[in-house]
């Protein structure tokens, strides 16, 4: 059965063309990712499907017979409710028939039990939701199932929309980056959860280990075409290698024959021959072929650095705690040079409290850090930078240089550096607004490095960024 079809579907924004005429459909049971570097339309196709946003041409068809389930990139979900009664919100029969039982409890003793909601419940094996729903939560980190919606974090909030999602059991799945803000015991469950789960998926992920796991089928936008390849992520890897080396035989090959043709052109009178005007028509063919072959270049910058020290950081007896939830407790550490630390561990345990204390972004409340003079500190927020989205991309970078030294002496501009980080010129004077999540964290990653840190404190690094950008 076919639970999505998408024909000759065509988006753009302004001269930038994210997709044009792509089409492919979903057969259930498939579970299929959407992969391309940041910018290349994947987050934009899944918010056309949720009606977010209108394509500029085409159209794209749900079986009517299937019930389908949205998670978007960042959930909007403001709700003075608690978590339980959220969960309970949702339009499921089962979900609605114990929301209806519970609501009956309240408003009545239990001598007065409608039989008809008592067989309700059984008929939909409705008796144990309540369990089923703490158990999903638990799994992915939430368990004061009493706490108003409101007052959760972004990345809790979105833990609970997945919740929500997964206990309704739509028939297809369509995630928008569903390991963010997961920790990895969070994201182990999820792997095994969706990889057993007879349900068809559509979802964008840059987790390299989650595609692998979960997925069967992986699509790639670049360039504003689409690729279909059968397999996991290994097997994507494998075909994509193959693909690009036939296109580049192809590109090679037309690169040879245009240059003849070019110089066959140039020997002949500028008459408007039939011949002469078939041979310029076939020029025009064999350059699109020629140029189709994008050369990617490698994300790469050497700084210069300030220079670090002996003495880094020396940590002793810190301690800090929100209430009675302690984050540290009395720990000590002497940063030493070349360092290299991870910092793991379950969510809400701290771990972006202890590089806020480790930053000065954060007091501790008892206990000491003595910074070397030397050490400056490059810190990648989670949350990430509040960009000015009125501003343009290059102005962004502006504001902190307009040029800057790179390790082996040459000085390079602010376009420059931009180009270095994938941002080619013509993007570099688009607004920031027009940028996707990930493009936004490619220039908050730029703009770290550019202020010349000897010390590096990433919060969370790779959320968001493309493959490309990751290997």
């Amino acid at each position: 059965m076919n639970h999505l079809s998408i024909d000759k579907l065509t988006k753009s924004y302004a001269d930038k063309v994210l997709f044009e005429n792509i089409s492919f459909g979903l057969e259930e049971g498939a579970k299929v990712a959407l992969v391309g570097a940041n910018g290349a339309g994947k987050t934009t196709l899944l918010k056309i499907l949720m009606e977010e946003e209108f394509s500029d041409s085409g159209n794209y068809n749900f079986n009517k017979s299937i019930k389908v389930g949205f998670l978007t990139q960042e959930p909007d979900v403001h709700n003075h409710a608690q978590i339980m009664d959220y969960v309970l919100a949702g339009n499921d029969p089962v979900i609605s028939t114990v929301r209806k039982y519970y609501h009956f409890l309240e408003e009545h003793s239990s001598d007065e039990m409608d039989i008809n909601l008592l067989d309700k419940m059984s008929e939909l094996n409705a008796w144990d939701f309540e369990s089923k729903a703490q158990q999903v939560l638990g799994k992915l980190g939430i368990y004061n199932l009493a706490q108003p919606v409101d007052e959760l974090s972004g990345g809790q909030k979105k833990r609970v929309a997945l919740a929500r999602l997964l206990l309704e059991e739509p028939d297809l799945l369509i995630l928008d980056e569903p390991t963010n803000h997961l920790d990895l015991e969070a994201i182990e469950w999820l792997e095994e959860h969706l990889a057993k789960l007879k349900v068809s998926l559509l979802l964008v992920t840059h987790d390299r280990y989650f595609l692998q796991a979960v997925t069967n089928q992986i699509i790639e936008l670049e360039n504003g075409n689409l690729y279909k390849y059968t397999g996991n992520y290994t097997q994507f890897l494998e075909k994509r290698i193959e693909r690009q080396q036939v296109e580049q035989d192809q590109a090679d090959k037309a690169k040879n024959l245009l240059k003849k043709e070019v110089e066959w052109l140039n020997r002949q009178p500028q008459a408007r021959t039939t011949k002469a005007k078939y041979r310029i028509d076939a020029v025009d063919g064999i350059r699109k072929t020629a140029n189709q072959v994008k050369t990617k270049t490698k994300l790469e910058i050497n700084l210069t650095g300030k220079r670090l020290g002996k003495k880094i950081l020396e940590v002793e007896n810190l301690s800090k705690q929100f209430d009675n939830n302690v984050m540290v407790d009395s720990f000590s550490y002497i940063f030493k040079p070349g360092d290299r630390i991870g910092l793991v561990g379950k969510n809400g345990v701290g771990k972006s409290t202890f590089l806020n204390l480790l930053t000065d972004k954060l007091s501790p409340d008892s206990g000491t850090i003595i910074k070397g003079e030397t050490v400056s500190f490059g810190y990648y927020h989670q949350s990430g930078i509040k960009f000015n989205d009125a501003h343009r991309v290059i102005e962004s970078i502006k504001e902190i240089a307009e040029v800057i030294e790179l390790k082996d002496g040459n000085v390079v501009t602010a376009s420059q550096l931009l180009t270095l980080f994938h941002f080619p010129p013509k993007q570099q004077y688009d607004y920031i607004k027009n940028l996707s999540g990930g493009e936004k964290r490619r220039l908050q990653l730029l703009k770290v490095l550019m202020g010349n840190p000897n010390f590096l404190v990433l919060d969370e690094p790779t959320n968001d960024l493309d493959l490309e950008t990751l290997n």
